[in-house]
């Protein structure tokens, strides 16, 4: 007699299982919304190269009067942050919520000291003349930092509504929290690019 053998039911897989076989984390809008602003992004990059070449001296000159200390904390700080987010996904997916929703807390506390120390730079900077009008260096500087700092405050936001919807009585919506995730990593890869280019490069 011939033993008839019959392939796995996808099914019986269990949905997180089909869940990361079937689709990309998050709201796809999400994506399109992540691409088209590492693409502007990309268009102030490649423009300072462009003209850091056409005048070194002075942007070397003028990226000597940053604060690099900061910059480094800032860069530490949204790291631990984004890690935190990660953990925070993970464990919500594993239906650890609550562990999701301690995590995403501190991903959210982590996040809004980013704001907080980069005033701390900006403040001393601006107190001793330097503005987006000296030259065009600081023109790169504050509208670079300036718009990933509105990133970052909207990135709060979403994370404040992901640790909301951790802590209601429903389950969480998992969409939402990869979709958060997805923007807070996003912010955190442009801060980790602009860091090289205004504080590090030589």
């Amino acid at each position: 007699m011939t033993e008839v053998t019959t392939a796995p039911d996808r099914s019986s897989l269990g949905p997180r299982k089909a869940l990361m076989r079937s689709h990309l984390p998050g709201e796809p809008s999400m994506w399109f919304f992540v691409i088209g602003d590492l693409m502007i992004f990309a268009v102030y990059f490649v423009a300072y190269m462009y003209y850091r070449g056409q005048d070194h001296a002075v942007f070397l000159e003028s990226q000597a009067k940053l604060n690099t200390d900061i910059g480094a904390v800032n860069t530490v700080v949204l790291l631990t942050s984004s890690l935190f987010v990660a953990l925070g996904t993970s464990a919500a997916r594993s239906g650890k919520t609550a562990d999701a929703y301690r995590l995403f807390w501190l991903a959210l506390a982590g996040g809004a000291l980013f704001p907080v120390l980069k005033a701390f730079e900006y403040i001393p900077e601006i107190l001793a003349g330097l503005t987006p009008g000296t030259n065009l260096f600081f023109m790169f500087y504050f509208v670079m930092t300036g718009m990933h700092l509105c990133h970052v405050f909207l990135g709060l936001v979403i994370l404040s509504f992901i640790v909301r919807n951790l802590r209601g009585p429903a389950p969480p919506r998992i969409i939402l929290v990869e979709t958060g995730a997805t923007y807070w990593h996003m912010v955190d890869l442009l801060w980790l690019v602009l860091f090289a280019l205004l504080y590090l490069m030589r």
